[in-house]
């Protein structure tokens, strides 16, 4: 089975996506597929799968540009400088299924016959949320697909009914991100005091903002936050009102993020609608109990016994990471055994059944 994976970030940046995407394009060499990644960056050494350069200017060079249909913000930008190298570099008929969750344009071009009229089987992954899949205006009205992959059972629900989908969740590798010792003085973080950890982009959605003023109802305790965005500034001004010398931020290459969660005391997440949210099962792995909003989605990756809210007011979130932070050394077997139900190795194997099951659909392609 031949198989395309196509992203603009891939091996220029780690996001979730193409994290979640490079894991399965590994578990589908490794079970035999070939496999192919188109992305900006350049080819990585090591690799199981062949790697094809297609240049273009990332996400962050279009903060502010205005939102149009088509356009609606920076992410779309960046998707349509990928495009014009993309086009060069696929080839429909080298390809028996094709995989992305960038839409409008990547979804476009991968859904393109060659001059001969091959087209090969198309499978959109609901990694940055399902909209696509259901909306049916503006641009979404264009949308097509031979397979859905639901990282949920939620917008399972909402497009069973019109495409062909199946829940395939996102995993985590067991091997990496795994209970050891912390590195708190690596990072400059305090070992005298409760250290809450928030892995995040700074962006309105993720609520960082909360949990700077959830944190600083705790007395010592310490926020540290490993990630990048155009909130950077403003978040930095409240941390250093709210919790004076009780803040970090930090910027960690993706081969260090086990270190960061095994150094921390309880793991944060206040997103509300996140499609999957690697980072649960990233905190799961290395032990930590989590604190996040109480929804369905959220429960079904975590369990029914983490530090669950379905209240926003920070002093209860705060209560919940005293309550978490108090069950740190308990129950760990637990948390380890919930994240190795999602290894990439369970995972990995649900996607090659997937995907088999839509290159042998019959007509034409």
């Amino acid at each position: 089975m031949r198989v395309l994976f196509a992203l603009p970030g891939f091996h220029r940046t780690d996001r979730g996506a193409e994290i979640a995407f490079i894991a399965v394009a590994n578990e589908l060499a490794r079970l035999g597929a070939d496999v192919t990644l188109i992305g900006s960056g350049q080819p990585r050494p090591g690799t199981s799968y062949k790697f094809l350069h297609a240049g273009s200017l990332g996400r962050e060079k279009f903060a502010g540009c205005p939102s149009l249909p088509f356009l609606r913000d920076d992410c779309g930008y960046e998707e349509l400088t990928f495009v014009p190298q993309l086009l060069w570099r696929y080839r429909p008929a080298d390809y028996d299924v094709t995989l992305t969750c960038s839409y409008p344009f990547t979804n476009w071009v991968l859904r393109r016959s060659d001059l001969r009229g091959h087209r090969p089987r198309h499978v959109f992954v609901t990694e940055n949320g399902d909209w696509p899949a259901y909306a049916n205006q503006s641009e979404y009205r264009f949308f097509s697909c031979d397979g859905l992959v639901c990282t949920n059972p939620d917008f399972y629900e909402r497009n069973r009914a019109r495409w062909r989908s199946k829940v395939i969740p996102n995993g985590i590798d067991c091997n990496r991100f795994s209970p050891g010792p912390d590195e708190r003085a690596a990072f400059g973080l305090p070992h005298d005091r409760l250290v809450v950890l928030m892995v995040s982009a700074l962006v309105a959605s993720k609520f960082v903002d909360a949990g700077i003023e959830s944190v600083c109802r705790i007395p010592d305790a310490h926020l540290v936050v490993a990630g990048t965005g155009p909130l950077r500034a403003l978040l930095e001004a409240k941390a250093a009102k709210l919790l004076p010398g009780r803040f970090t931020l930090l910027s960690i290459p993706p081969d260090r993020m086990p270190t960061i969660y095994r150094s921390a005391d309880v793991f944060l997440h206040l997103s509300k609608d996140e499609a999957f949210g690697n980072v649960y099962l990233e905190a799961l792995a290395c032990g930590l109990p989590i604190v996040a909003h109480d929804t369905t989605r959220v429960r079904w990756i975590v369990g029914d016994d983490q530090f669950l809210t379905a209240l926003d007011e920070p002093a209860a979130i705060a209560g919940q990471i005293v309550a978490a932070s108090k069950a740190r050394t308990t129950n760990e077997a637990a948390r380890l055994a919930r994240a190795q139900s999602f290894s990439w190795t369970k995972i990995g194997p649900m996607y090659r059944d997937f995907l088999q099951e839509i290159v042998a659909l019959p007509g034409t392609q």
